[in-house]
């Protein structure tokens, strides 16, 4: 248990260290206090000239870049014909990691291609991940095929992608 003086110290700390957003019950809506230090407009610039392509551009931009079918990708990729659908509808809709994953490598994308695919999805290949390590092996020697993939990741008894073996 913390002694008086010692408590007296940390309410000290805290008072000195802890910024206050002060808002009055008075105010408006909370659109009208944000942090003072903080704009609106700022922020609204910020998010317009830092903001990416959504996942379904990105995807499908890849897809007619490669002028291939969307049957031709969903198939290779492993993934049903309404989780495709679902994808190419629905800009709210955000796949798992290994869908997008399993679509890049039914495109035949590259390194930095996957990584921009993924990213738009909210994604990233990490090197501290062993699975992820298999996939970017698999993407620099142009292993694309999903079967062979999965041999590789089911190895090192990795999650398969497109639930194909």
């Amino acid at each position: 248990m913390l002694d008086t003086r010692l408590m007296e110290e940390l309410q000290q700390y805290i008072e000195r260290n802890l910024i206050y957003a002060v808002c009055e019950k008075s105010m408006g809506p909370i659109e009208d206090y944000v942090l003072e230090s903080i704009s609106p407009l700022e922020i609204e610039s910020f998010i317009a000239e830092k903001r990416k392509p959504t996942l379904q551009k990105v995807l499908f931009g890849f897809i007619d870049k490669k002028g291939a079918k969307d049957a031709e990708i969903y198939k290779k990729a492993g993934i049903d014909r309404k989780l495709f659908s679902k994808i190419r509808s629905s800009q709210e809709y955000r796949p798992s990691k290994n869908t997008i994953i399993a679509l890049a490598l039914a495109l035949e994308l590259t390194k930095k291609e996957t990584d921009k695919l993924l990213s738009s999805g909210g994604y990233s290949l990490s090197d501290s991940e062993t699975s992820d390590l298999v996939i970017q092996f698999c993407i620099e020697r142009n292993i694309y095929d999903l079967q062979q993939v999965n041999y590789a990741l089911e190895y090192f008894s990795q999650k398969l992608l497109g639930g194909v073996l």
